[in-house]
């Protein structure tokens, strides 16, 4: 035990303090926040007189921390994207503070940055038909080569060679800058793509020539989102790259075609520019990896990989075994400053269960947000995929989570469950709401639904959407003291829901009270209880969803053969009185799987109307995710 408890305060203190994979790590939090106490940048407006486009045009220009004309300084050029400006980064992305705060952390280089209209018409401005103006976007090229490089360069301290000028843009300006600055390798050293455009030029006439480019470039970055639509673009061109060998950095972030990948691809790529260049350390930078979305605040480990895998990393000097258990048990290898570290294989999506094993005792690991799933408070990890985007934050109203106590009857104790309200629940006084009552699993409480399962998040997705009506969600804790896997637990929870909860709810919040606008549904045993209470009061009920379960054969037998003979008798009512009855599976290794299927022979033999869906993933957070979002969508319609 004192061994523990010295290696839960270590981890606490000191727990990720161990050395990053390389010198260049995605962007922390807060690295795009102004800072007080720091040397700060300029940003002006500059005009020059275009002869390209025959007209003067404006740029900003950003001039570092302690800025001299007496110094001389290599030469960033950021360019922005379709719809954009000059302003656009500036707005936006605010390069000056991602500069600043790397310069106060001495991981910069002093340079100028040029933040130029790269849109080459004498009405440049981002109004009208933006993608009607989209050629004037390859005039740039002659304005950037012709008017503005050479008006910096007579104006200000800079260095006139391409060892010291560097390109880079996002979006259309991506695409931009990967056609300037490789079809001009005598002017650009230093060349960044941030999801690049359709502009961009296919890549055996982006780079016709790869041995030249291997002699004339130092950094060549090509970075995107895994969510943005236009990675086919990035993406081609690295297949050619590595064909021709070569050298670069493709770094796969995780997200959309937004700032929040830009600001990290310029967070990154800045720290690289105008420096010593290790060539043989870009595999390792592309393949960096980015703390997990459920790490405990600060905490950079677990570490998810671009490529499904995490690295894990644990000081404890004192410890004489650990191992990561993920499901599957994993070694970790301590190395000669006191640090266990190991790196799993490919995981699949979604949230996952772990927990440490510190000399033969499961913990929970201080670097993680902790859930409470197995029975106990465990460790979670969030591994991000494509397909994720309907349970992330988004700029939509959103409702809240709430957490009410209520003295149960049933059980004679104060018993709590969460509740979902609907954008404007508060504000439309006058309006009553359908409701979801949706159960945890085994091992899981009322949580579960609203951390694992992030609930919140999806019905706010689908009703900015309008693809899901506002309804409230109540999510209770379904132990009970006669326990959870036999008949006389089925029978108190349904008393507990009829006797308490759903008297509860609709005597203090504005519902509905009629079964078209009640439903239920549960995950596993959440299943059990919803088949149990759901199918015998369809009268209360007219939406069923029953996720990952189906009756447990021999354990539930008794109960199955009750509900199947009572529904033989009741086909008609049954069928009349469900709206709805969706039945999921999380694919042939959902343990539930054979149950369901036995279940379903006997269903459809009674010809009881239901819907089934499988989603793959197994027996996990992953697949009931995805079944709220497409339960909820068929609610109250």
């Amino acid at each position: 035990m004192k061994q523990l408890i010295t290696l839960m305060v270590v981890l606490l203190m000191c727990g990720n303090m161990a050395k990053s994979q390389n010198n260049v790590a995605p962007a922390p939090l807060g690295f795009d926040i102004v800072r007080e106490g720091i040397a700060h940048g300029k940003i002006d407006t500059i005009s020059y007189k275009s002869k390209t486009v025959g007209t003067v045009r404006k740029a900003l220009i950003y001039t570092p921390p302690g800025y001299s004309k007496d110094k001389k300084y290599p030469v960033l050029y950021l360019l922005h994207g379709i719809g954009g400006d000059e302003k656009e980064w500036f707005n936006q992305g605010q390069p000056q503070v991602i500069l600043d705060n790397l310069y106060a952390d001495k991981k910069v280089e002093p340079m100028i940055v040029v933040l130029p209209n790269g849109r080459a018409m004498k009405d440049d401005r981002a109004v009208g038909d933006v993608y009607g103006k989209a050629a004037a976007f390859a005039t740039f090229e002659q304005d950037l080569l012709k008017d503005l490089i050479p008006f910096i360069e007579k104006k200000y301290p800079v260095i006139k060679d391409s060892e010291h000028r560097a390109v880079a843009g996002l979006s259309m300006g991506g695409g931009q800058s990967l056609n300037f600055g490789l079809g001009n390798l005598d002017k650009f050293a230093w060349v960044g793509g941030f999801s690049s455009a359709p502009n961009t030029k296919m890549p055996k006439e982006l780079l016709p020539n790869p041995e030249l480019a291997k002699q004339k470039l130092q950094l060549l970055w090509i970075s995107c989102g895994d969510k943005d639509g236009l990675i086919t673009n990035s993406k081609r061109t690295h297949d050619y790259l590595v064909a021709n060998d070569v050298p670069h950095i493709y770094y796969v972030d995780h997200g959309y075609h937004d700032f929040k990948v830009w600001k990290n691809s310029l967070y990154m790529f800045s720290q690289l520019l105008f420096k010593p260049v290790d060539k043989s350390a870009f595999k390792a930078i592309s393949n960096v990896g980015r703390p997990a979305e459920s790490n405990a605040r600060s905490a950079k480990y677990p570490q998810m990989l671009p490529d499904g895998r995490a690295i894990f990393r644990i000081k404890a000097p004192e410890v004489a075994k650990m191992q990561l258990d993920l499901g599957k048990k994993y070694d970790m290898v301590k190395t000669g400053d006191g640090v266990w570290e190991v790196t799993t294989d490919s995981l699949s999506e979604g949230f996952h269960y772990y927990s440490l094993i510190v000399d033969g005792v499961s913990v929970a690991d201080p670097s993680s947000e902790s859930f409470y799933g197995m029975s106990r408070m465990a460790s979670g990890i969030e591994v991000p995929f494509k397909g994720d985007s309907y349970y992330e934050f988004r700029n939509v109203p959103h409702g809240d989570i709430r957490i009410k106590n209520y003295y149960s009857k049933v059980t004679n104790s104060w018993r709590s469950f969460y509740m979902y309200t609907p954008p404007g629940y508060d504000q439309n006084t006058s309006e009553k709401y359908p409701v979801l009552y949706i159960m945890h699993g085994g091992g899981e409480d009322q949580r579960g639904w609203a951390t694992q399962g992030k609930t919140d998040l999806i019905i706010d997705n689908l009703i900015a959407e309008k693809k899901a009506v506002p309804m409230i969600v109540i999510m209770p804790d379904g132990n009970l003291p006669a326990g959870n896997f036999g008949e006389e637990g089925l029978k108190l929870f349904e008393k507990e829901m009829k006797q308490s909860i759903i008297p509860f709810v609709e005597k203090n919040y504005r519902v509905k009270t009629d079964a078209q606008s009640r439903a239920l549904a549960g995950l596993s045993m959440g299943g059990l209880q919803t088949l149990y209470m759901g199918l015998f009061n369809t009268d209360m009920f007219a939406y069923l969803g029953v996720f990952s379960s189906g009756w447990i054969q021999n354990m539930f037998n008794d109960v199955a053969n009750r509900q199947y003979e009572y529904l033989q008798n009741n086909v008609d009512k049954v069928n009349a009185n469900l709206k709805k009855l969706w039945i999921s599976q999380g694919g042939k290794e959902d343990i539930a799987w054979q149950n369901c299927q036995t279940m379903r022979g006997k269903l459809d033999a009674m010809k009881i109307k239901y819907t089934y869906s499988e989603y793959p993933g197994g027996h996990t957070w992953p697949v009931w995710r995805n079944n709220i979002y497409n339960f909820a969508q068929l609610l109250f319609k």
